[in-house]
């Protein structure tokens, strides 16, 4: 399949699985990156059930040469028309003891620079120094998440689980009827493959049965400025080039 054929797909059925998009070999080198890293404060969670890095580039910026390789490039070209930025970047690690699961949801939350209280902006929350706000719609709609598996990943360590076209209804209240999990999908993902997701897709994760990891790097991905004076708390923005693979 050619990458503007995942675009389609993509905005269809509000995700699609992309194998090798990166070779054994750089993995290798991502995760020796990762592992032999020193982060600090607010920057760290760690409990028995997830380790996690937030603001992974800021914390971690010799990763950014690894992350954004020439198939990653490419991709993104075909994805975006226009200029788009990184917005956020996290790096989950799901050991292989871990009890810890997520239910059906949406990702509604972005992380700005600060509070200000401007319309179409709402639920604020402060979590380990972080503001999340609820944007208006059209920048979640525009948002493109991507999660890079470090790990062979299926339903029995975690591997995401979607109801696909959930993304064209707009945000859907947690006690809602438009939706029936039933229809899930579990989206298996070898290493070095990646997901891509539009946030507004129902999305769910379960335990850990079988006791392998599960590490993800989960990056998101914008074209939207946000209402002054509102920043993105993370801000990258990835260079253009006409790489053909």
């Amino acid at each position: 399949m050619r990458y503007s054929n995942y675009k389609n797909e993509l905005n269809e059925q509000g995700y699609v699985l992309i194998p090798y998009l990166y070779s054994d070999e750089e993995i290798t080198q991502i995760s020796a990156c990762l592992e032999n890293a020193e982060i600090n404060g607010d920057g760290l969670v760690s409990t028995k059930d997830l380790f996690a890095i937030r603001q992974l580039i800021n914390n971690i910026p010799e990763l950014t040469s690894l992350l954004f390789n020439k198939n990653l490039i490419y991709l993104l070209n075909e994805l975006f028309e226009s200029d788009y930025f990184l917005t956020k970047a996290i790096y989950f690690d799901k050991p292989n003891h871990s009890n810890w699961f997520v239910a059906y949801h949406q990702d509604l939350s972005i992380s700005v620079d600060k509070k200000a209280e401007i319309n179409g902006y709402s639920n604020w929350t402060y979590k380990k120094g972080q503001y999340g706000v609820q944007p208006p719609i059209e920048i979640l709609e525009d948002t493109v998440t991507m999660r890079i598996h470090l790990d062979n990943t299926d339903k029995n360590n975690g591997a995401l689980k979607v109801i696909p076209k959930s993304h064209l209804k707009g945000i859907i209240r947690s006690d809602s009827r438009d939706w029936n999990i039933e229809n899930d999908v579990v989206c298996k993902v070898e290493r070095g493959g990646v997901m891509l997701m539009k946030p507004l897709t129902l999305h769910a994760s379960s335990r850990t049965s079988n006791g392998k990891r599960r590490r993800v790097i989960h990056l998101e991905f914008n074209r939207h400025l946000l209402s002054e004076p509102l920043q993105w708390l993370e801000f990258y923005r990835v260079e253009r080039k006409s790489t053909i693979i």
